[in-house]
């Protein structure tokens, strides 16, 4: 394939960019943030993502013809949860990441400027919760109120030592009521902790709550009581702020829409492609795990997600001694659109709230 030149398209979407066409190859591909996203993809421009549902389901879904239509390469990467995501984007090794919302939060706190360009949200976000609480094997938890004084497996920077801050607070208790144990969530560690007794409490994903009750014996759980379904996904700034990168994740964020609904009507195959197939569950526990995460909506505004981000950030400043954060300048809401043209119909008005 030819390769493009300056004249007509590019040379436009040059001046659109409010770049002089003599500037530096990095200028000529800078876009402001308040800039329209660009409708056309250099051809060859790579994402590299970290988001392995999505990529698990778009062969199936016929989906992957979308991104090679467009001139899209993707490298894929292996990469899930806020510290592994954090480290790839100081090492400049990925673009974008599926997290939850608490990423966004810390890669702020701690100098690293991402975006969020992608939210998405659980249907019925307390009949079918993302987290659960596991409990080690003959310790007495059955309510919330049986927190106090218990060691409970806590990481600052993931969605889980979120999660754990806010039911306590349901609970009425404090940080002092119980003994937080610093523990970082990757795979089944909180499972690993829970069955030797290193901890009493942990917040265990789906997944993990069938693995956990299958290894042990005398495992148990019991539920939060509280929305846990924020699900992004989270950029570094100077990916948005690339015009090719910024016009293929106009088109990503697209794809995504649609995979995440296709995951909804073909439970099924999903069941099979991510938890079965990619994550080693067993095909009855594969098919558990997605009944117990429930439908996934893509909602038809932000706000709603916004503000929700905006009271856990707060909550984070107070208990964990953070600076103040507006999480506005986190959220790039010119993907907002995207999103919401991809769903058509199928958005979720007022955001499952």
């Amino acid at each position: 394939m030819p390769r493009r030149t300056l004249p007509t398209l590019a040379l436009a979407a040059l001046l659109s960019f409010g770049v002089a066409a003599c500037g530096s190859d990095q200028a000529a591909t800078s876009l402001e943030l308040s800039a329209a996203l660009p409708d056309q993809v250099p051809s060859g421009t790579t994402l590299r993502l970290g988001d392995p549902p999505v990529q698990a389901v778009l062969g199936a879904a016929g989906l992957d013809k979308e991104l090679a239509d467009a001139g899209i390469k993707v490298e894929w990467a292996n990469i899930s949860g806020g510290p592994q995501s954090i480290q790839a984007f100081r090492a400049d090794k990925l673009d974008c990441s599926a997290v939850a919302d608490i990423p966004s939060l810390f890669a702020a706190w701690t100098g690293t400027s991402t975006k969020i360009v992608f939210q998405s949200v659980t249907v019925d976000p307390l009949k079918f919760p993302i987290y659960q609480l596991g409990v080690a094997p003959g310790v007495a938890v059955g309510s919330l109120a049986d927190l106090r004084g218990k060691k409970i497996a806590y990481s600052a920077g993931q969605a889980q030592g979120a999660l754990v801050l806010r039911v306590l607070k349901q609970a009425g208790l404090t940080q002092k009521d119980v003994q937080l144990v610093e523990l970082t969530s990757t795979g089944d560690s909180y499972v690993t902790a829970l069955g030797t007794k290193a901890v009493d409490v942990a917040p265990l994903g789906a997944q993990f709550v069938k693995v956990y009750e299958a290894k042990y014996p005398g495992a148990t759980t019991i539920g939060t009581g509280i929305r846990d379904d924020a699900s992004t996904l989270y950029c570094l700034t100077s990916a948005v702020q690339d015009a090719a990168k910024a016009a293929a994740l106009k088109v990503y964020v697209s794809v995504r829409t649609k995979a995440l609904l296709w995951q909804n009507e073909h439970p099924d195959d999903y069941a099979k492609l991510y938890y079965q197939d990619s994550q080693g569950l067993t095909a009855a526990d594969a098919r558990a795990v997605v009944t117990l995460y429930g439908q996934k909506g893509i909602p038809a505004s932000w706000d709603n997600a916004v503000s929700r981000l905006q009271e856990t950030a707060d909550l984070l400043a107070t208990e964990q001694k953070h600076d103040k954060l507006d999480v506005s300048t986190l959220v790039d809401r010119r993907f907002e659109p995207v999103e919401a043209a991809a769903a058509g119909s199928r958005t979720v008005s007022g955001d499952a709230s």
